[in-house]
């Protein structure tokens, strides 16, 4: 099937509405939203007869995972509730010492920041570190490692200004000096190639509700096989051990696989879901898909260069931008402009300094042309 044909069989959004949000929540595909109905249906009438099913059906969505962000094995990956889950079962599973240090940026969202933060009753000091300060964001973060440094945790993709960290730089330097590397990737997965063994990644997550076109409730969290058992476990419960469904044992132990990391039982229908859209990512091609994206932010950046009002807050420099364009108006404040675009039925956020325009590999682009010509036509006095 041709991507034009599948973009016009999974996507039927209402036509009044230019949709330029993935970065925050993505519409479901058609054949996400008929999982979730057959999954009902079959709930609703047979209750839990093919829970066996349900559970292959789990077992298939780590494999696509780990394909998708080429993990070594789906035994690296975990499903949990949401990227703020992930990201403090690394910080509250490290064993720390007063004075470590975690390296992070001036630009994360407050999930990548609270949790390192939350450290200090440890003696951890947070580095945040500004992005603009050397001659390459990747340089400004090395240039603040030191042999106190412990971990660095880094957005792939900013959510408020877009940039698009070059992480295998990270990787290769947080390797070579036993410094721990965590990647929140939750503006990556599903719009851009995405590599755990490239970038050397200890640790990646990220929810599924953005641009893998999912569910909220349901991450994907990968941990470097070497390090799942050095990983103190806060959580317990039936779905963490081995032989988790032998019932009858008394004796247990840890999960050997990532499944330690989940306590509990597994969110069935978030599953259904993700799978169905993970499915699509795969049969389009991330590859395809990026190629798709990046044509589409193009697109923003060259709208912009001829605007008279609007101004890109987001880097046009090649490498460092993914799905993400963020711009400013130059007459109006960004709630106003925010506001107004709403109102017209842009869907968008309001985020650092200006209006976030996200669209994914399907969004049309006489769409992106009307949004940004409405943008640039707002009302000012």
């Amino acid at each position: 099937m041709t991507l034009e044909k599948i973009i016009q069989t999974e996507f039927t959004l209402n036509e009044n509405i230019l949709y330029l949000n993935h970065a925050a929540v993505s519409p479901w595909p058609i054949r996400t939203r008929q999982a979730v109905i057959e999954f009902a249906e079959e709930n609703a009438t047979m209750g839990s007869k093919n829970y066996l099913q349900w559970v292959k059906h789990e077992a298939e969505l780590r494999v696509m995972l780990a394909k998708l962000i080429n993990a070594p094995s789906e035994h690296d990956i975990a499903l949990l509730k949401n990227t703020s889950e992930a990201l403090s079962v690394v910080a509250h599973g490290l064993s720390w010492q007063a004075g470590d240090n975690v390296i992070i940026s001036d630009q994360e969202f407050p999930s990548n920041t609270i949790v390192w933060e939350s450290l200090a009753r440890y003696g951890v000091v947070v580095k945040k570190i500004s992005l603009q300060s050397a001659e390459t964001p990747e340089q400004a973060l090395i240039n603040a490692c030191d042999e106190r440094t412990r971990l660095l945790a880094i957005s792939s993709v900013q959510y408020a200004s877009g940039l698009r960290m070059e992480l295998n730089t990270l990787g290769q330097h947080c390797r070579s000096n036993d410094i721990l590397f965590c990647v929140d990737a939750i503006q990556s997965i599903g719009a851009v190639q995405f590599d755990v063994q490239a970038c050397q990644a200890d640790f990646v997550m990220a929810d599924g509700h953005k641009w893998m076109l999912g569910p909220e409730g349901l991450a994907v969290f990968y941990c470097r096989a070497e390090w799942r058992d050095q990983l103190q476990l806060h959580q317990y419960g039936w779905h963490m051990v081995e032989h988790a469904h032998d019932f009858s044992r008394t004796d247990w132990q840890p999960a050997q696989t990532a499944a330690r990391f989940e306590c509990g039982s597994p969110n069935m229908l978030g599953c259904h879901a993700l799978r169905a859209s993970v499915s699509l990512l795969l049969e389009v091609g991330i590859d395809e898909i990026e190629r798709a994206i990046l044509k589409r932010v193009k697109k923003i950046f060259d709208l912009l260069d001829n605007s008279i009002n609007l101004q890109a807050i987001t880097s046009n420099q090649t490498g460092q931008y993914a799905g993400i364009v963020t711009f400013s108006h130059k007459k109006a404040h960004s709630t106003e402009l925010y506001s107004h675009l709403m109102g017209k039925g842009v869907m968008c956020a309001d985020r650092g300094g200006g209006v976030r325009y996200s669209p994914h590999f399907y969004t049309p682009l006489n769409k992106i042309e009307s949004a940004i010509q409405l943008a640039d036509n707002l009302p000012t006095q």
